[in-house]
């Protein structure tokens, strides 16, 4: 695919080398016609001025070469204006700068940011965990998925215990995926914290009490996904009350997005608080962080969804021939729902993540200088170290976890998947600017975590907008692309408000526990300076309003659902191949719904 992307940037600087040749073509007999005009013009003035005495041959010889000086004159010049344009087209053409980058406004932070703060805590009327938990209902969860899309189980059923008065059993992590995890909860997450920190919350216990002396056995249930309150009380609660444990499988998205304002505060109180990673994993990730700081004050970090199931979910075309449509192509037929069959309107609606290179650009277009250091998290990238060939090229101080420890520190975690995925994690959320090509389960949380911290920059592309742009960017020059991709790009640069109140995922846009200032905006407004941050029972912060329709984004794509690094959950045994639907059960094929994003 290196190969074919190569191919593909080829034919553009042939396409421009081609234009450029047409162009000459056509100038170059204008400017000869122009010659010979004028030289016909000088032949029939000598003709007319000739003197008619004896001395005729004299003069005809003195004329000729007159004529001559004034005609190799007219070429030279035809020539010099040749060159010129020749230069001129030449500046026009499509080409990166290689210097460093813009500044015109600040690349590593917001203004308005300033403003608005995390607020999650309970109100007044939020009844303690001691008074609200009833005795004899225990739910257990089972989680679905890689990291991410657990931890949004994990936090979803804190809120579903709340909300059928029962005592959470610690959840079961997925670990029967194809990656073959095998990390449970303590192993990733601080278990001890976990609890405390929820404890006047929801009553979570590590296991299901014994009754007898024999442990209950739990009663196994589904939900449907985006189960509302409502749906809880009808479909779960009876269960529970007759049962007194249930497990809820498969758990992943199995609440409902919108819920009363302690709840989605709960959330976030799980989610950005509760949720603390093992003190091997966090060590990690700061280890990290610092040598990334070390070598610059600031650093982006990339999160890059480009493994080969990523793209064939995707339904897009980038370029790769025919390897790229029999490999992409194999992993498609497996789910007879995947019927992909026009790329070019998955691409006209913003469903393709960018490349590697189209992310690259962006960040320069943006202002981001060839110096900037990245931090790449990624999975297997398809076609290698050819697909991130460019973006390398585009920005040199290129790391990674690999790149950045030895493999004996890496190998506490480097068998499992979720644990590397954590270390990710946390490079991701201490980054200055985070970035991302996709909009999967990773890439939203981590937009609603930096969110919530204080609108640290996190760049999102407009792919819907972007999918025009970048194929014809050889036919611009380099500052009109890097114009058109500002104003695309605007929107989806994690600023405050710029997404509507309430839309997209929760995960993603926790606007209910994202709180206003309003006194310090006027303050500054007014000159003032001295900022206070605002605690808890204060009226000064306020929860966000909508914003004005042209501050909402309007372009969010819907993308596969897979965290990076994930695979899709398959029967142990199972070879990836065309026919391997063939051999699923039923109960164990992958639903489709849970593999795109909602």
């Amino acid at each position: 695919m290196g190969v074919q992307r190569r191919r593909t940037h080829n034919q553009h600087h042939h396409s421009n080398h081609n234009r450029i040749q047409k162009l000459l073509k056509w100038i170059i007999p204008v400017i000869s016609s122009v010659s010979a005009v004028v030289l016909l013009f000088l032949l029939l003035l000598s003709a007319s001025s000739v003197p008619d005495d004896s001395n005729h041959n004299h003069h005809q010889r003195l004329l000729h070469q007159q004529l001559h000086r004034q005609f190799i004159n007219t070429t030279a010049t035809a020539t010099s204006l040749n060159n010129n344009v020749m230069e001129e087209i030449i500046s026009n053409v499509f080409r990166v700068p290689e210097g460093g980058g813009s500044s015109s406004h600040d690349l590593w932070g917001s203004k308005s940011a300033k403003f608005y703060y995390g607020c999650s805590n309970a109100s007044d009327k939020f009844t303690k965990a001691e008074v609200n938990t009833q005795p004899n209902r225990y739910l257990m969860i089972a989680t679905s998925g890689g990291l991410n899309q657990q931890r949004t189980g994990i936090t979803d059923a804190v809120v579903a215990a709340r909300i059928l008065n029962a005592t959470l059993v610690v959840p079961k992590l997925d670990q029967k995926s194809f990656w073959k995890d095998s990390s449970n909860f303590t192993e990733i997450f601080d278990v001890e914290w976990f609890i405390r920190s929820l404890s006047k919350d929801v009553k979570i216990i590590k296991q299901v009490p014994k009754k007898g002396g024999k442990v209950m056995t739990p009663y196994t249930m589904r939900v449907p996904r985006k189960c509302t309150v409502k749906c809880y009380l009808s479909r779960v609660l009876p269960v529970l009350l007759k049962k007194h444990v249930v497990q809820l499988t498969k758990f992943d998205y199995r609440l409902a997005n919108k819920l009363d304002t302690d709840l989605q505060k709960l959330r976030c109180r799980v989610n950005y608080h509760a949720l603390k990673f093992t003190d091997p994993i966090r060590e990690m990730g700061k280890t990290l962080v610092r040598r990334m700081k070390e070598r610059s004050r600031h650093f982006i970090a990339l999160h890059l969804r480009f493994e080969p199931d990523m793209l064939a979910f995707s339904g897009c075309y980038y370029g790769g021939g025919d390897k790229e449509r029999a490999d992409l192509g194999a992993i498609r037929k497996r789910w007879k729902t995947l019927h992909i069959s026009n790329p070019d309107k998955e691409r006209r609606h913003g469903k393709c993540p960018l490349t590697p290179e189209e992310v690259g650009l962006m960040l320069r277009a943006l202002g981001f200088g060839s110096d900037v250091h990245i931090y790449v998290a990624s999975g297997e990238v398809y076609g290698g170290d050819a697909t991130l060939g460019p973006l390398k090229a585009l920005f040199p101080n290129y790391h990674s976890k690999e790149t950045l420890a030895s493999s004996e520190e890496l190998s506490p975690f480097s068998s499992f998947s979720s644990r590397m995925a954590a270390v990710d994690f946390i490079v991701c959320d201490e980054s200055d600017v985070f970035v991302t090509n996709n909009n999967g389960n990773m890439a939203r949380i981590l937009a609603g975590r930096r969110r919530y911290s204080g609108h640290k920059p996190t760049i999102r592309p407009n792919a819907k907008k972007h999918s025009s742009l970048f194929p014809d960017r050889e036919s611009m020059t380099w500052e009109a692309f890097a114009s058109k991709v500002r104003l695309n790009q605007k929107g989806f640069m994690g600023e405050p408000k710029e997404v509507k109140a309430g839309r997209g995922e929760f995960h993603e846009n926790p606007s209910t526990c994202i709180c206003e200032d309003s006194e310090a905006k006027e303050r500054a407004k007014s000159g003032h300076s001295g900022l206070t941050k605002v605690g808890k029972g204060s009226n000064v912060g306020k929860d966000i309003v909508e914003p004005s329709d042209d501050l909402v984004s309007d372009d969010e794509p819907e993308w596969p659902d897979m965290d990076y690094g994930e695979k899709l959950s398959m029967p142990e045994g199972k070879e990836l191949n065309v026919d391997y639907n063939l051999f699923f059960k039923p109960e164990d094929q992958p639903e489709f719904e849970e593999i795109l994003s909602d």
